[in-house]
């Protein structure tokens, strides 16, 4: 049985035109379709309880089915429901961001990847917001793949971020060299920290650790993360470790970003 509370599910009612009885301009056969694609015969009878509908069967699948399941059926509906609706108003905006952080929540997505979203929705960053939606969906499902994209977020982010400040960035340089190239454009190196400020060797610590985000995240794809071949009996991590990963590239992403718009 999924977590969805009784607002979020007010809400996907709505987005997706459910009182109808319909699911978005889903036919039978075309839902079933959908469906077969999570291997779930939504026409099976374990689905009919509350009615023969396809509304009534999302609604009875939500209720019985678990939250990595239902979170990744009902982020793809959302995406279907984008790819059909391109133009929408401010309500329907709000509505649509709602929904995702209830699917969100789901599949187990660190709740510091809220203020990043923001981010990337006032910046326009496409690329940003399609990197946050896929570390989202793999974080239960393919830890791997949330690691080593959240590393290619900070990667992303920086040369965004340098780009915007008049200093793009040529050819494939590390991670490393990136956010020190970041940090040392936004002056949050440690060694402009004043040792007058009070708290100053805290500070210091703090962007010291802030530094070795993006290169720690890039030995940790290396040992557990997508992009390079394992031996056959490699064990992987888990989601819990692929949040840790995902909410210190966020952490890292979001304090930059921050810093790059303050200051202008």
């Amino acid at each position: 049985m999924s977590s969805l509370s009784f607002t979020d599910k007010a809400r996907f009612e709505r987005l997706f035109n459910m009182g109808s009885g319909y699911v978005l301009n889903f036919s039978d056969s075309s839902i079933g379709t959908f469906f077969a694609d999570f291997e779930i015969d939504i026409h099976g009878e374990e689905y009919r309880a509350g009615g023969s509908s396809k509304a009534n069967k999302l609604r009875t699948f939500w209720k019985v089915a678990d939250d990595s399941v239902t979170g990744r059926v009902l982020v793809a509906l959302l995406d279907l429901h984008a790819e059909r609706l391109p133009e929408m108003d401010v309500k329907d905006i709000a509505l649509v961001a709602q929904c995702r952080d209830a699917a969100s929540r789901l599949l187990g997505a660190p709740r510091t990847l809220e203020p990043l979203k923001a981010l990337a929705a006032t910046f326009d960053a496409a690329h940003l917001q399609v990197m946050i939606r896929r570390m989202e969906q793999a974080i239960a499902s393919d830890p791997a793949l949330a690691i080593g994209t959240a590393k290619e977020l900070i990667e992303t982010c920086c040369k965004t971020i340098l780009e915007q400040r008049g200093k793009p960035v040529e050819g494939t340089p590390e991670v490393s060299a990136l956010t020190k190239a970041v940090l040392k454009e936004l002056k949050l190196v440690p060694e402009g920290v004043s040792e007058a400020s009070r708290g100053s060797d805290v500070i210091k610590g703090i962007l010291r650790s802030l530094g070795s985000i993006g290169n720690d995240l890039a030995q940790l794809r290396g040992l557990y993360g997508t992009g390079h071949g394992k031996h056959a009996q490699a064990m992987g991590l888990t989601a819990r470790h692929a949040r840790l990963a995902v909410g210190a590239a966020a952490t890292f992403c979001t304090f930059t970003w921050d810093t790059h718009t303050e200051r202008g």
